[in-house]
């Protein structure tokens, strides 16, 4: 916890983005962990995992915009992608995730009307490409918000996807009030900083959390989207999904670029559906630190995977 902890007040720090961006241990890390700088170098990862009969959803990283011209352009960058995603067509097999804080959800008490508005030009740009959106979930402070946004958006696009976290005590209630027919909904256990008075803290609270939240989501008329990298929560998901009917087609798996690639190729081996969820952009190291913070364990796989590029 106390490693965790730190993690997480590091990637908050713009004064050690500063210090570990240019360094080689970092490069390693985004060159395995991330997809690339720019739009091209996302296509490009998209198109392999597709070649391995995988999905994707592009992130464009960023979060936390400080003026609406900021969440203008992350607005434009997500416009733009979709144009390339729609050009490629579908057997990309790619979709896009938006954090709402990337497209103005932190910008005073205009920023989720500004946040709306933006995710839904999002949303109707992937709508005539043929695609869907995911709305990323941030911590637990953007969570109200965001539920708002995606209940608005969700009225002329069912489509959109939402993601709830396992840590988060509320979750239980977000899920009765989201899980109606067909709704897309991606469960994590959640990367933020948790507040004991609103979150659980002990892994096993979240592990128990996300079993309970996950056999809620295969007993309703949702589409779960599991996204986990925990052999255990993969294999409890494979007998939940058998248990309650649901073929490949009804549900799928998710998890990240760069983490357990042979895993995913062999679950979509079986026939499963497993989406990847593909980052690319400068904005790369508050996604990096927490990325880190979620398994001790992944600390280590880091540094080994750095040492296996260098």
């Amino acid at each position: 916890m106390v490693l965790r902890r730190t993690l997480l007040a590091a990637a908050g720090s713009e004064r050690l983005r500063a210090l570990v961006s240019g360094t080689r241990p970092a490069r390693g890390l985004v060159g395995r962990f991330v997809a690339g700088e720019d739009t091209a170098d996302a296509l490009a990862a998209a198109r392999r995992l597709a070649a391995d009969g995988l999905s994707s959803s592009i992130d464009h990283l960023g979060e936390a915009t400080a003026h609406p011209a900021q969440a203008e352009s992350a607005t434009r960058a997500y416009l733009a992608l979709l144009d390339r995603i729609g050009e490629a067509g579908p057997g990309l097999r790619a979709e896009v995730s938006v954090k709402p804080t990337a497209v103005g959800l932190g910008l005073g008490p205009e920023g989720e009307e500004l946040a709306a508005a933006n995710i839904g030009r999002v949303c109707e740009a992937a709508a005539a490409h043929g695609t869907t959106v995911t709305v990323d979930m941030e911590d637990a402070a953007a969570v109200p918000a965001t539920l708002r946004i995606v209940a608005r958006l969700r009225a002329g696009h069912p489509g959109l996807g939402c993601v709830l976290q396992s840590y988060l005590r509320r979750t239980s209630d977000d899920l009765a009030a989201m899980a109606g027919s067909g709704a897309r909904i991606r469960l994590c256990k959640g990367a933020y900083a948790p507040d004991p008075a609103t979150a659980y803290t002990a892994p096993r609270d979240v592990d128990s959390a996300y079993v309970r939240h996950l056999r809620f989501l295969m007993e309703s008329d949702a589409y779960p989207m599991v996204a986990t990298h925990d052999p255990r929560l993969i294999g409890i998901a494979g007998m939940l999904a058998e248990r309650t009917g649901r073929g490949p087609d009804a549900f799928e798996y998710q998890m990240l670029y760069g983490v357990r690639p042979d895993e995913q190729r062999r679950l979509a081996a079986t026939g499963a559906r497993v989406r990847v969820y593909v980052p690319f952009g400068r904005e790369w190291y508050g996604y990096l630190a927490r990325r880190l913070a979620e398994r001790p364990a992944n600390v280590a796989f880091a540094a080994r995977a750095v040492a296996t590029r260098s």
